[in-house]
C-alpha cells in the first residue's frame, strides 16, 4: 500500500499517534482483543531516540495500564500517553521556524489501515 510521505529535518520531533484505528484495529479492545495493524512496528523504528513519543487515544483512564503495558511488549516506545480524548477532530498548533522549516504536520490515514503506507524521509539539508 502507498500512502502519504513526509520529508522532515534531522532536529528531533515529537511524533503524536492515536492509537485506534492507526496503531490498533479501531475499538477491538472493548472485546479485549487489540489487534496491531500493518507497518506499527516498522513505523517505530524509525523513531530516533532523541524524538519524543506521545499516543492518544479515546479509550478510558481504566484502560491505560493494560494498553501501556502492551506498547511495551510490542517493542512500541511511549514517552508519554494521554487517554480518554475527546472522539472528534485533533488539532495540532505550531509556531514555523524563522528559516521557514514548517513545525506541525498532519497525516489523515485510512482507519485500520495501518502505519504500513506512511513513508519518512530525513532531508538533512531542511
Amino acid at each position: 500500500m502507498t500512502g502519504p510521505r513526509l520529508t522532515l529535518s534531522e532536529l528531533p520531533k515529537v511524533w503524536i499517534v492515536d492509537l485506534d484505528g492507526v496503531v490498533f484495529r479501531h475499538n477491538a479492545y472493548l472485546g479485549g482483543d487489540d489487534e496491531i495493524l500493518d507497518g506499527a512496528a516498522g513505523f517505530w523504528a524509525q523513531i530516533a531516540p532523541d524524538d519524543v513519543v506521545v499516543v492518544m487515544t479515546g479509550r478510558p483512564e481504566s484502560e491505560r495500564a493494560r494498553t501501556l503495558d502492551l506498547l511495551a511488549r510490542l517493542g512500541l516506545r511511549v514517552d508519554r500517553a494521554m487517554f480518554g480524548l475527546p472522539l472528534g477532530e485533533r488539532v495540532v498548533v505550531n509556531d514555523a521556524k524563522p528559516s521557514g522549516l514548517p513545525t506541525a504536520y498532519a497525516v489523515n490515514l485510512p482507519r485500520d489501515r495501518g502505519l504500513g503506507g506512511l513513508r519518512i524521509d530525513i532531508d538533512p539539508a531542511l
